[in-house]
């Protein structure tokens, strides 16, 4: 199967979640947060950095519950100003 190549917007996105779960970490390592969510350090930090911008549903699930943060926050953090021109968040 081949993938289609992300989009300007996707990757921005992609980067605006990284950088919210980010924050939302704060001193708790990626470690830490990652086994409390079920998934590997290794996907947290590809998520974090943007490399892995479109994570799976589950994946976004966990990682929300384990940072205690609602599924609806972080789709609002992730929509782009009026000015990008899209009013999305983070549907495919």
């Amino acid at each position: 199967m081949v993938r289609t190549p992300l989009t300007p917007w996707e990757r921005e996105r992609g980067e605006r979640f990284g950088a919210l779960l980010r924050e939302a970490r704060g001193d708790r390592s990626m470690v830490e947060v990652a086994a409390v969510a079920g998934v590997s350090a290794e996907t947290l930090r590809k998520i974090e950095t943007g490399r892995a911008p479109t994570p799976a549903f589950f994946t976004i699930a966990a990682l929300a519950f384990a940072l205690g943060l609602s599924l609806d926050e972080l789709a609002a953090a992730c929509v782009l100003p009026a000015d990008g021109g899209h009013g999305e968040a983070l549907s495919a």
